[in-house]
């Protein structure tokens, strides 16, 4: 059977991925921005290409502001806006836009190189199709996100569908990664241990879930219904949380009941990673890239912590159309997630469960 590295050097490739996952990166940091800016409805349409490039003559500009004055977020909540104030928001959208095609485009004009240069094993062809199958998803999702808030009443995109955007994102993101370390991790690093294994595994699920409930948190912009510590509004189980005539809803509308999920699953995290941790610390030794690289998740989950709680804090000094304090919080807490995510992933590929080893 073929490995993954048995036709030719991998490095090109393996690096390819790498860039692919920095990329990634800034991107997921750039819709943060867009979000925080009010900027993912500035533009109303989805031109793949005449779209790359944008307005570049003030007729142009003028044309496109039109557009966006006919919707309800202009109508409703920002009718005092100058057209200066529009391309401040348009450039972040486009910038968010622009990105996501440089992403595509880094990641066809190499696939196609290494295709005529045999550069693929039969091992990596079913990944690759995975990813830009991902990719080509993620971008279909973001514009039905996008197209929830240029209709009715809406001002804001809906929550639920920005929340399936970030959770394609993250997947987008731990497939390049996890396919990357195959590429760049020899298998002498790689030690069995079933139940640190099954840990892991079961803390990066909780880590979805409760980002997840990040992404619901940012779509409501919820920080504001309860910007208090440890308490939640002055209780540690709020008696609003829940409201009988929506059911299961409350789960996707109640924002007092997202924040309580949202940080209950904060604390079942940082106890996990702590034992997580504790165990790899002992079991370090194993593996040379697991005695360098052990503490990375109990470090991230304790600044995801403390970033978690100094963005509800600091949400009662928001300004609208001002980047503060609160927006700084919010998107570092955002990119420490991911990397958290990283490192928990990192872990799972090094520490399996005896019967995969």
């Amino acid at each position: 059977m073929e490995t993954l590295g048995s036709v030719r050097s991998n490095a090109p490739v393996r690096n390819w991925l790498w860039v692919g996952i920095a990329m990634i990166v800034v991107q997921v940091l750039l819709g943060g921005i867009t979000r925080l800016t009010g900027s993912g409805l500035s533009i109303t349409e989805w031109n793949v290409v005449t779209g790359t490039f944008p307005p570049l003559h003030e007729a142009d500009w003028l044309v496109e502001f039109d557009k966006y004055r006919a919707t309800p977020q202009y109508l409703l909540l920002n009718s005092d806006f100058t057209l200066g104030e529009f391309k401040f928001i348009y450039f972040w959208e486009w910038f968010h836009r622009f990105w996501a095609r440089l992403i595509g485009v880094v990641f066809l004009i190499p696939f196609l190189i290494f295709l005529v240069q045999r550069r693929f094993t039969s091992e990596m062809v079913r990944p690759l199709i995975i990813l830009f199958l991902l990719g080509a998803m993620q971008g279909a999702v973001g514009w039905i996100m996008v197209a929830s808030g240029l209709t009715g009443d809406a001002i804001y995109v809906k929550p639920t569908r920005l929340a399936l955007h970030f959770l394609f994102a993250l997947g987008l993101f731990v497939y390049t990664f996890w396919f990357a370390m195959k590429l760049t991790v020899d298998r002498k690093h790689i030690v069995s241990d079933r139940m640190m294994s099954y840990l892991t595994k079961e803390i990066i699920v909780v880590l979805v879930v409760q980002l997840a409930f990040g992404a619901l948190m940012a779509g409501h912009k919820a920080a504001t219904a309860a910007p208090t510590w440890p308490d939640i509004n002055g209780a540690i189980v709020p008696e609003a949380m829940w409201r009988s005539e929506w059911g299961l809803l409350n789960f996707l509308e109640n924002k007092i009941l997202i924040h309580f999920v949202h940080r209950v699953l904060a604390y079942l995290i940082l106890i996990e990673v702590v034992i997580l941790s504790i165990n790899l610390y002992i079991i370090r030794r194993r593996s040379a890239m697991l005695k360098r690289f052990w503490w990375l998740p109990l470090l991230f989950v304790t600044l995801q912590v403390v970033l978690g709680i100094a963005s509800v804090l600091l949400s009662v000094q928001i300004v609208p159309r001002v980047w503060g304090s609160f927006e700084w919080a919010a998107q570092l807490h955002q990119l420490v997630a991911l990397f958290l995510l990283m490192s928990l992933v990192a872990v799972g590929y090094l520490v399996r469960s005896r019967e995969t080893v």
